[in-house]
């Protein structure tokens, strides 16, 4: 049949009201996608289904679109300072993880000190020195084998 214009009533039968409620939602969330991602805006939209259940669309996020909604232009400043607080964070952060990784990197993990581990660090130890005996087995077994052919 393709398409064809609805005339615009209440839909009466309730499975056919479901339906059409669930198409109409996902080709609304999509334009508002759309929307926010060729404009850069904010939005926020909640429906509720003739069942009763809510359904939600944020770009961002709910938070970021409300205080933005309520402050105006206070939002831009406060985001600014949240964002840079979070970079000097993350670099701090890297820079820690990379000093610990080059003092580790230095010895390997079969020197590591036993004394100072807790249980759960003893157990995957010895879980890594099971799985080292057995790859060494199989490659001992393998280059015999391959003697044995030549």
């Amino acid at each position: 049949m393709g398409r064809r214009k609805i005339e615009m009533k209440k839909i009466q039968k309730k499975s056919s009201l479901q339906v059409a409620f669930s198409k109409r939602r996902t080709g609304l969330f999509k334009k508002a996608s759309e929307l926010c991602i060729m404009c850069g805006s904010e939005l926020s939209i909640i429906v509720q289904s003739p069942a009763k259940k809510f359904y939600a669309f944020h770009s961002p996020s709910v938070e970021s679109t409300r205080r933005r909604f309520d402050m105006g232009d206070v939002f831009i400043d406060d985001a600014r300072t949240e964002y840079e607080e979070s970079v000097r964070m993350l670099e701090e952060k890297k820079k820690e993880v990379i000093g610990t990784a080059t003092n580790r990197e230095r010895e390997f993990w079969w020197d590591h000190q036993i004394e100072g581990m807790d249980p759960q660090e003893l157990e995957g130890y010895l879980e890594s020195l099971e799985s080292l005996r057995k790859n060494v087995s199989s490659r001992i077994e393998e280059m015999e084998k391959l003697s044995d052919m030549i």
